[in-house]
């Protein structure tokens, strides 16, 4: 009959579409895996296991906000911060405290990239530390530096003079998501001294 083989023809186009999507979605499944595993096995997540294990060992504080390294390289670096119940105020917000830890979380990333290229033992400080807060961090908050360039003269002036250098680096917060609005804008003089060995 007519109407049994238009059921028949609708229940084919159904069982080809609902196939057609799974397929699609495996497809994107397969494809979110090996980014996530390219990531897990990548820089990213090397560095952010380093900076955290070097947290564990030496600054408590650093482990405990949980930094994520987005990226770093000789043009800049990136660090993102969770909101979450260690990392906000009584407001719901990000802590500034939280937001001081990033800034000189993502500073101290790119100076660290640089001295580790040099193959010198450097020791690193921040002399002073200025900052900007313009509105409240509602998100996770994602640092960056992008002040390679000047970080680099730094440490190379600390090789070639074997004395202390200092500079001022600038760093910003901006909200992970949404608007991606700057939440924070930071300067840090940074200070670079080649480690002597002792006699």
């Amino acid at each position: 009959m007519e109407w049994t083989k238009n059921v028949s023809d609708l229940k084919n186009q159904l069982i080809a579409t609902v196939a057609d999507r799974m397929s699609t979605t495996v497809h994107k499944a397969t494809s979110i895996s090996e980014e996530y595993l390219g990531d897990l096995l990548g820089d990213r997540f090397q560095d952010t296991v380093l900076l955290r294990y070097f947290g564990l060992t030496k600054i408590p504080l650093l482990f405990l906000v949980s930094p994520r390294v987005l990226g770093v390289s000789g043009d800049g670096s990136a660090v993102r911060i969770p909101l979450n119940r260690m990392t906000r105020n009584h407001l719901g917000s990000m802590y500034f405290g939280t937001l001081a830890i990033g800034a000189d979380c993502v500073v101290a990333l790119l100076a660290m990239h640089f001295i580790k290229e040099s193959g010198k033992e450097i020791s690193l400080v921040f002399k002073d530390f200025r900052a900007n807060f313009l509105k409240r961090a509602e998100d996770d908050v994602v640092f960056t530096c992008d002040q390679g360039g000047e970080v680099k003269k730094l440490v190379d002036e600390a090789i070639a003079t074997g004395e202390r250098v200092s500079g001022p680096i600038s760093a910003h917060a901006q909200n992970a998501t949404g608007a991606q609005e700057v939440v924070a804008e930071f300067v840090l003089t940074l200070s670079l001294k080649i480690k002597t060995a002792k006699h």
